[in-house]
């Protein structure tokens, strides 16, 4: 392989992966404002943008156990962010459903967490910002493909 450079794909996921979680650590700052914690807002985050969801299947999302799960969710019921509803189909089978109270809370907390990173983004180059607009895309096709 004289002439061709070498890349080491382990340097590059080991770096990729400490700066995801470093870059989603300090954006979840913004999160504090909305009053609920971290786990709250993860299962209303599955429940907007699942759709309506069973208990089991958010539990397995969120990847708690079932009883966890149930006094999150209970949490989240008794601040009107969520609503059990029978399944239509299955009586047996609960669905939980966001509120439209809910939906609010997580939009204003994406548009704070967007807001922060735009200003870290609008103060890159435009060669760093094309850049990682190119790495963006290629990010959501290795996510699309995992």
């Amino acid at each position: 392989m004289e002439g061709k450079i070498q890349i080491d794909s382990q340097t590059i996921a080991d770096e990729l992966h400490s700066a995801s979680i470093h870059l989603l650590r300090k954006l979840r700052r913004e999160d504090e404002s909305s009053g609920l914690s971290a786990p709250r807002l993860s299962a209303l985050s599955v429940i907007v943008f699942g759709g309506p969801v069973t208990l089991g299947d958010l539990a397995a999302a969120e990847q708690v156990r079932p009883p966890t799960m149930t006094r999150i969710v209970n949490a989240l019921e008794g601040q009107g962010l969520v609503i059990k509803k029978k399944d239509a189909e299955d009586g047996r089978s609960t669905r939980l459903i966001a509120t439209a109270a809910g939906k609010k809370l997580l939009m204003e907390g994406r548009e704070r967490r967007v807001r922060s990173l735009t200003r870290q983004i609008t103060a890159l180059s435009l060669e760093e910002q094309r850049a990682l607009q190119r790495a963006t895309r290629i990010l959501k096709e290795i996510v699309r493909i995992l």
